[in-house]
């Protein structure tokens, strides 16, 4: 079974075309060091909640839209090495205030697949 990371984040709606971009670069990235796919999913049917909410994880604003995203790996070890490698690689170094989004509000995580059909 493969290994996932996930990630959720609050993206300024005015910059769909600039995060698509580089969410686009950055998943070259993760697949040129061992991922085997990226996917990346811009809100559509996205409720708010008044106890949780993929809004309320990332403290969505009324102008962002959530992305929900994640890169699927062969293994934990690949991703380990992979993203290593991935957050080494140039083109990854990106300045933080030139980023489309606000980082500190996106949530992440790794997972163990345990259904996979």
């Amino acid at each position: 079974m493969s290994y996932i990371d996930g990630y959720v984040v609050a993206v300024p709606s005015g910059n769909k075309e600039g995060y698509i971009q580089l969410a686009k670069q950055a998943a070259q990235v993760f697949k040129d060091h061992g991922a085997l796919r990226v996917v990346e999913g811009w809100a559509d049917d996205v409720p708010e909640g008044e106890l949780t909410s993929f809004p309320l994880a990332v403290q969505c604003k009324p102008d962002e839209s959530v992305v929900f995203s994640w890169i699927e790996w062969p293994d934990r070890a690949a991703r380990d090495q992979g993203m290593k490698q991935s957050m080494e690689d140039a083109r990854m170094q990106h300045d933080p205030d030139s980023m489309p989004f606000d980082g500190q509000r996106m949530i992440f995580g790794g997972f163990k697949s345990i259904v996979d059909w």
